[in-house]
């Protein structure tokens, strides 16, 4: 496990649309990506930040892509698939995953933004690699084996008014 150090390199890979969700069903409030993005980085070198975005062609997110953008993150974003029974379906959970993989040799540090327990295989293959992982994401709605699969957990809802609009 890498240590933490002033020089050490940052990604920050940010699961929008889990913390989106997250926030409003628990608190009816957004996310500060703004604050995400510094607490993450703890002032150390960011190499990249990433937030995964979904356009659901909802009014004001354009803005909003373009706030994250402002802010820090390249925004990736994924349009919507509606499928012939009605169902719609879009996550990136592969695609957050092929990049942590990827950047992982161009970093020492990952903090994964996102309470998914799919995660936690990532988390385990990183550290393997000499990787340093840190996840933040609200407790009461991350699975116990992501944070188990971390170097260390930034529990966001002990910071509400650090972490939510």
């Amino acid at each position: 496990m890498t240590e933490i150090h002033p020089n050490q390199r940052v990604a920050v890979l940010a699961d929008a649309q889990n913390l989106y969700h997250t926030a409003q069903s628990l608190y009816s409030r957004n996310i500060d990506y703004s604050s995400l993005l510094e607490k993450s980085v703890q002032g150390r070198e960011l190499t990249r930040a990433i937030a995964y975005v979904i356009r659901a062609e909802s009014p004001d997110e354009e803005r909003f892509f373009d706030a994250l953008v402002d802010i820090g993150f390249e925004a990736k974003i994924k349009d919507i698939k509606t499928f012939g029974d009605g169902s719609k379906k879009a996550d990136w959970d592969l695609g957050i995953a092929l990049d942590a993989v990827t950047l992982a040799n161009h970093v020492d540090t990952v903090v994964l933004c996102s309470g998914d327990g799919d995660f936690a295989r990532l988390c385990s293959h990183l550290r393997h690699e000499g990787v340093r992982i840190e996840v933040a994401a609200f407790k009461n709605s991350t699975a116990d084996e992501l944070v188990e699969a971390a170097d260390a957990f930034i529990d966001m809802s002990e910071r509400e008014d650090t972490f939510l609009l």
